[in-house]
């Protein structure tokens, strides 16, 4: 590790860019742990930040590519990373980085990062997008969003953002991590996800734009039952032939069940 201090290279978090900068050695050794990076593995980090995870991946695998938006901390990361190995840095926003392409010539990639919390959820539909292009993404986000990602049916924070990742990925709960693990705290508590995309063939979505409509349609009233949520969508007898009782209500269907409604004809 590089023995001067980040805080004084890379200058304070900007909350324009929802920067909270891990500074805890030991929710960052956890964190390489989970991800376990082996030869030939791609890892590709989102959002660096002041390399907390950065150089430790790099100690750990000796090459890493880092996709940073903030254009005032690539100098430093690259000079600081001689040190540990092999940085190519992407400057550029997360959402416009297309991963399938990133991942054409070397096989599918690794992704890892500590989100910014504002940015989370449009982080990981984009990612969702190029699923078939990624192997595993090990991520730290606001434990809220992590609770979500992972709850089933019934549970009060089942909604869309559980159906459309499950219904592609394994999401696997890791560990939390406290405030006070962070530069600057935040006012949340944060956790540990690891998400592995599912074999094509176990997916079972037949045209992913349908299966979102219907989702969205779905969870887009809460309090409303299928029959009224999906109005426009998908009538009564639809949901019926799915095998799903119009007055029931989203929170209450399986993600393999809102499949099998998607994939009916309309």
């Amino acid at each position: 590790m590089n023995p001067r201090s980040p805080a004084t290279e890379f200058g304070a978090a900007k909350k324009q860019f929802g920067q909270h900068f891990l500074a805890d050695r030991g929710y960052i050794e956890k964190i390489v742990l989970a991800v376990d990076p082996r030869p030939g593995d791609r890892l590709v980090e989102i959002g660096p930040g002041q390399g907390a995870i950065t150089f430790p991946l790099l100690d750990r695998h000796g090459e890493l590519t880092v996709i940073e938006f903030d254009r005032d901390l690539i100098f430093p990361l690259t000079e600081a990373a001689r040190a540990h190995g092999t940085l190519e840095v992407i400057h550029r926003d997360v959402l416009a980085v297309d991963f399938t392409a990133l991942a054409h010539n070397g096989g599918p990639i690794r992704l890892v990062g500590n989100l910014p919390y504002n940015l989370s959820s449009p982080i990981l539909f984009h990612a969702l997008e190029h699923a078939a292009a990624i192997r595993d993404m090990t991520f730290m986000l606001q434990k809220e969003v992590v609770d979500r990602m992972a709850a089933g049916p019934g549970s009060k924070v089942y909604g869309r953002l559980s159906v459309m990742l499950q219904a592609y990925c394994e999401v696997v709960p890791l560990f939390d991590v406290p405030p006070g693990a962070f530069r600057p705290p935040p006012k949340v508590d944060s956790a540990v996800v690891r998400m592995v995309p599912k074999p094509a063939g176990e997916i079972g979505v037949r045209d992913p734009k349908r299966f979102e409509e219907v989702v969205r349609a779905a969870f887009g009233q809460r309090r409303k039952t299928l029959r009224n949520a999906l109005s426009g969508v998908c009538d009564a007898a639809l949901i019926e032939t799915a095998g799903l009782r119009p007055d029931a209500r989203a929170e209450q269907v399986e993600v393999a069940d809102f499949v099998k409604l998607a994939n009916l004809p309309a």
